[in-house]
C-alpha cells in the first residue's frame, strides 16, 4: 500500500504540477539557514528519545527470532523511511515552487501537502486520501495492541482479564479524542511528549548499561523531573517571566525561532530583545542536560544519605557494589535459537532479576 501510494503520487505529481523557475530562487528555501542547522539537532533528539516510549518499536524488537534478524529488518525499514520522508518533505518544496503555498489568503506551511494536493486530479486525491486513511488506521491498531500488551504484561503481571484491559484502552482513548479534537496544534501534543522523552530517556538509558550497576531508580525519576523544571528555569531566565517560563513546558510558542536560543545563549542583552523571541527550542538542551545533571546530583545525594546511615548503624556501606549475578531458573532447559545458524539449541532459561529503587 505503501509503495502504491509513493508511485501513484510521484507520478501524477510530476505530471500535473508546473514548476516556476523564478518562485525557486525567490523562495530562499535551498539556501542555509540557522533553523535548518538547529533542526540537524533538535529533530533526532526529539523523535530518538520519544521513540523508547513506543510501545509498537519495542513488540517488533522483542519478535526477532535474533539479533541478525533484528538488524537486517531495522537496516531495512530505515532506508524505506529515510525514502518516503524524503519524498513526502519535497511537497512542501514543491508547493512553494508551484505557487500553491502560501496561497490567498496565506496558509500555515503545515498543510503545504494538502495544497498541493489540490491541483492534483479528482481520482488521484480520492487515492491518495483512501490509502492515507487506511495507514493511519494500521498505524492506529498498532498503537492499541501495543497498550493492550503494556497494561496486560507491565502493569498488571497477567492477573487481569483481557477483555477488561481492551475495555480500559478504549475508555483511555476518548480523552485523548477530546485532546485531540480540542488542541490548536497537533504539533505542540507531539512536541510536549518529545519534550517529556528527551528529559527522562538520558538518565534511564544510562541504567541500561550492565557497567552501570550503581544507577537506581531514583536517579530516572529525580533526572527526569528535573530536566523539566530546568526547562521551566531556561525559559523564566531567558525570557525573564516565571509565566513564559512555565509555557516554555507546554510549546506555547511553537518549536522554530530566528535565533541561537536552541543551544541556550542569547543574541542580545536587552530584555525587551529577548521578549520577542520565541527561542523555545532552547528546551531541547534544556531538558536532556538538565536532566543528566540532577540525576548525578540525585546520585551523589542517595551515595551521600546511604553512607551516612551505613556509619550512624554501624552497617557495611554497599551502595556501590556489584551486584550478584543473576539466578538461573532451576527447571529443565528451554528450547531457544541460536543467533548464528538459527537453529534451536538448549538453553537454561534465567530467571529476571528485579532492579532496586534507592
Amino acid at each position: 500500500m505503501v509503495l502504491g501510494l509513493i508511485i501513484i503520487a510521484v507520478i501524477t505529481v510530476g505530471v500535473e504540477t508546473h514548476v516556476d523557475r523564478s518562485l525557486v530562487e525567490s523562495s530562499g528555501l535551498l539556501g542555509s539557514s540557522l533553523l535548518g542547522w538547529q533542526l540537524i539537532y533538535i529533530l533526532p533528539v526529539a523523535i530518538l528519545t520519544n521513540d523508547f516510549f513506543i510501545s509498537g518499536f519495542w513488540m517488533r524488537t522483542f519478535a526477532s527470532k535474533t539479533d541478525k534478524d533484528l538488524v537486517i529488518g531495522t537496516s531495512i525499514a530505515t532506508v524505506a523511511v529515510a525514502i518516503i520522508l524524503t519524498l513526502v518533505g519535497t511537497t512542501g518544496l514543491l508547493a512553494a515552487w508551484t505557487g500553491a503555498w502560501p496561497g490567498d489568503p496565506p496558509q500555515e506551511g503545515s498543510i503545504a501537502f494538502f495544497l498541493l494536493l489540490e491541483q492534483l486530479p479528482a481520482w488521484v486525491v480520492g487515492i491518495v486520501l483512501v490509502m492515507t486513511v487506511s495507514l493511519s488506521t494500521a498505524a492506529f491498531d498498532t498503537l492499541q495492541s501495543a497498550m493492550v500488551s503494556t497494561g496486560s504484561n507491565d502493569l498488571f503481571r497477567n492477573r487481569l482479564n483481557f477483555w477488561w484491559i481492551r475495555l480500559a484502552v478504549i475508555l483511555v482513548i476518548i480523552p485523548v479524542v477530546v485532546v485531540a479534537l480540542k488542541s490548536p496544534s497537533v504539533l505542540q501534543i507531539y512536541l510536549i511528549s518529545d519534550l517529556v522523552s528527551a528529559s527522562s530517556v538520558p538518565v534511564l538509558v544510562i541504567g541500561l548499561n550492565s557497567r552501570c550497576y550503581w544507577w537506581r531508580g531514583f536517579e530516572v525519576v529525580v533526572g527526569g523531573l528535573g530536566g523539566l523544571l530546568t526547562v521551566f528555569i531556561f525559559g523564566t531566565v531567558y525570557t525573564g517571566s516565571a509565566r513564559d517560563g512555565a509555557n516554555l513546558l507546554l510549546l506555547e510558542n511553537g518549536l522554530y525561532a530566528d535565533d541561537w536560543s536552541v543551544f541556550g545563549s542569547l543574541p542580545c542583552h536587552d530584555h525587551r530583545c529577548i521578549a520577542e523571541t520565541d527561542g523555545h527550542p532552547g528546551a531541547f538542551v534544556a531538558a536532556p542536560v538538565g536532566g543528566l545533571l540532577w540525576g548525578l546530583g540525585a546520585f551523589a545525594l542517595r551515595l551521600a544519605v546511604q553512607w551516612t546511615v551505613a556509619k550512624a548503624t554501624g552497617k557495611r556501606f554497599d551502595a556501590l557494589d556489584c551486584p550478584p549475578p543473576r539466578r538461573l531458573a532451576n527447571f529443565a532447559a528451554t528450547e531457544a535459537w541460536s543467533e548464528e545458524d538459527g537453529e534451536p539449541v538448549d538453553r537454561v532459561a534465567a530467571k529476571p532479576a528485579k532492579g532496586s529503587f534507592f
